[in-house]
């Protein structure tokens, strides 16, 4: 197995620990929403401690329901991740395409400079 085999399937095994191991150690069990956002646990700390608090801003936007929410969140994560990829995309291909043009611009070099012959 080569070393960039071996790196993947560790960073791989590692998202899968990361996305498996809170549920299987019942990691929230004791809450209400076991997994909710951080918005959601900053909002509960916040009352707790000042029960009068009034936020500063209100939310441009307020989507209907949960589920409209997380599909506009999914969404926003696809996108994201979607330039990722094409950037790392184009990156490695231009890396490719320079690495093919060194030895063929050796080539010309080495045929411009040859000594002609009788």
């Amino acid at each position: 197995m080569s070393r960039n085999a071996r790196i993947n399937a560790l960073l791989l095994l590692a998202v899968a620990a990361l996305a498996v191991l809170p549920l299987a150690l019942g990691l929230g069990d004791h809450k209400e929403e076991p997994f909710a956002g951080a918005d959601a646990e900053a909002e509960t700390a916040i009352t707790e401690i000042e029960p009068d608090y009034e936020p500063w801003f209100s939310p441009l936007y307020e989507p209907p329901s949960g589920e409209v929410e997380s599909a506009l969140f999914a969404l926003q994560a696809a996108i994201g991740a979607g330039v990722l990829a094409y950037y790392f995309g184009l990156r490695r291909g231009r890396r490719q395409g320079a690495e093919r043009a060194t030895p063929a611009a050796a080539a010309v070099r080495d045929v411009r400079d040859a000594p002609e012959g009788d």
